[in-house]
């Protein structure tokens, strides 16, 4: 496979967050039952792990193996019980969980009963999907994009992205999750996440409900010349709320975003004017400090969520 070296941790990362939203000419055969007239919307959660309260460095609390790794699973869990109780407290009638950081983050056994999750890979759809039965798209300990003034471990799918760009549009793993939701016709209603992921979301997406956990510390030019190990402990300061704290503000934001998809979904709306074909440009860190940046790119007559899957 080309770009095979590149493709594992982009492939368990947050970027699975943008082929989350992937919807192909027909939806297929459903495994959920058909929506009862009158019920409330359907929301598709997709989680990360690295902007989730408490958690504070990529290689201890983010990485299978970390000696904080099981103790970042635990404190994940908590945040997505409060956004899922809130969706149902705010009239939602399914709530579908998505582990964007790799399926192996979320604890099963920790999730609330009334939840479902979405597991596995759809052969021919990357790396899974969502289909048009579903209302809304939301997005749960979501970091900011590689090159982001103090974010708090940002990346772009790997940390050895330097910058993606889609029509020459930057864009981070939000923006590719809300956009593959947007061509779905879907809007998205929920990000909780640092401080400047909550920025990022409310540009792209006009009207979404953010709700900030932590805010980053440190300044960030782009680091062109780091390698992706030298970034990944580059934006590691930060403030964070107790968990407990933002378990509290993601359910409130959680509850008021399905409300308000009920009462007024056209609050929700997308900034961006893309049209196809689209041109998906990217640049990856030097395999050395200084060294040679490699640059990428990819390109479909006529579907974003194509070409992220290319």
């Amino acid at each position: 496979m080309k770009n095979a070296r590149l493709f594992f941790p982009v492939f368990c990362s947050v970027l699975a967050l943008a082929a989350a939203a992937v919807c192909a000419a027909e939806d297929g055969q459903r495994v959920r039952p058909v929506k009862e007239e009158g019920a409330g919307p359907r929301i598709y959660l997709c989680t990360d792990l690295e902007a989730v309260a408490g958690v504070l460095d990529s290689v201890n609390w983010c990485l299978e193996g970390g000696r904080n790794y099981e103790e970042a699973r635990h404190l994940l869990m908590g945040e997505i019980n409060a956004a899922v109780a809130g969706f149902f407290d705010g009239g939602a009638s399914e709530v579908t969980v998505l582990s964007g950081h790799g399926y192996q983050a979320m604890i099963p056994e920790e999730l609330d009963e009334r939840a479902t999750m979405q597991r596995g890979y759809y052969p021919g759809i990357w790396p899974c999907r969502i289909d048009r039965g579903y209302d809304a798209f939301a997005l749960i300990g979501q970091h900011a994009k590689a090159g982001t003034p103090y974010g708090h471990l940002t990346h772009t799918g790997s940390m050895d992205v330097i910058d993606r760009r889609i029509n020459g549009l930057s864009i981070g793993e939000y923006g590719q999750g809300a956009l593959c939701a947007k061509e779905c016709g879907i809007p998205t209603i929920f990000a909780s996440g640092d401080a400047a992921l909550c920025d990022e979301a409310e540009a792209l997406t006009p009207g979404v409900v953010t709700v900030a956990v932590k805010f980053g510390l440190d300044p960030d030019d782009g680091c062109r010349e780091m390698t992706k190990e030298e970034y990944r402990r580059a934006k590691t300061s930060v403030v964070t709320l107790a968990p407990k704290a933002a378990r509290k503000k993601i359910y409130a934001g959680a509850k008021e975003a399905v409300e308000r998809l009920i009462n007024s979904p056209e609050s929700f709306t997308y900034a961006d004017n893309l049209e196809p074909p689209y041109v998906l440009e990217t640049e990856y860190r030097p395999t050395e400090h200084g060294g040679e940046i490699r640059k990428e790119r990819k390109e479909h007559p006529t579907s974003f969520s194509a070409v992220l899957g290319m």
